[in-house]
């Protein structure tokens, strides 16, 4: 029996001044079609983080950014493969988005988070971002 496949992804928390985050929506095809999720995808070979994210977020939403500070890394695992999941908090650098590889796209308060489905490693991120937001509205 072989070593199972990693493969290592990066995401975007990007959150607009009102506090809304930006998520999308994965194509019908993909593995968890149609769920939600922090705009990202796969490191390739000789990219660091931020790197990939950067690319990343052009071709899903022809978008630019500044990469920040990870807010969660979780590894999981999935029936077929393992994943080392990364989430970083990014700036846009502009404010026209494209769904170029996404079914679609939508800006969220964080409490709204759980009206969407999210694939399983999301769930460390969006409960980062839960604790940050019941801190601030206390």
């Amino acid at each position: 029996m072989g070593s199972r496949k990693v493969v290592s992804v990066v995401a975007a928390v990007v959150e607009r001044e009102d506090g809304r985050v930006l998520i999308t929506q994965r194509l019908p095809a993909a593995v968890f079609p149609l769920f939600w999720e922090f705009p990202g995808g796969k490191v390739e070979p000789g990219e660091d983080d931020a790197t990939a994210l950067r690319r990343e977020m052009v071709e899903e939403l022809d978008a630019r950014v500044e990469v920040g500070a990870l807010v969660a890394r979780k590894y999981h695992k999935y029936k077929d493969f393992d994943i080392d999941f990364r989430v970083y908090r990014c700036r846009l650098l502009g404010t026209e988005l494209a769904c170029r590889h996404c079914a679609d796209l939508r800006w969220v308060r964080i409490d709204e988070m759980g009206d969407y489905p999210f694939p399983p490693a999301d769930e460390d991120a969006i409960a980062v971002l839960m604790r940050e937001f019941e801190g601030r509205s206390r």
